[in-house]
């Protein structure tokens, strides 16, 4: 990735944590609590005409090590 792009990636994340000011607080509890090797993360879509899509995945070692490198990133 280049320069360019993690300042566009820095700026978008700046616009995204201003429109929803609750969901980084959000992150950094998840990353500091409940998160471990097994722990299962559901996401749910709602469209506004009331269609949902869901997924879940189980995290492993790996996803919470990624996940660490990121942490400082979320608040």
């Amino acid at each position: 990735m280049n320069l360019m792009n993690l300042m566009q990636l820095k700026e978008s994340w700046a616009v995204f944590k201003n429109n929803h000011p609750k969901f980084p607080l959000f992150l950094k509890a998840a990353l500091n609590g409940p998160l471990k090797d097994g722990s299962v993360v559901e996401i749910r879509i709602t469209s506004p005409e009331g269609k949902t899509i869901t997924t879940n995945l189980k995290l492993k070692t790996s996803d919470l090590e990624l996940l660490e490198h990121w942490k400082d990133s979320f608040v």
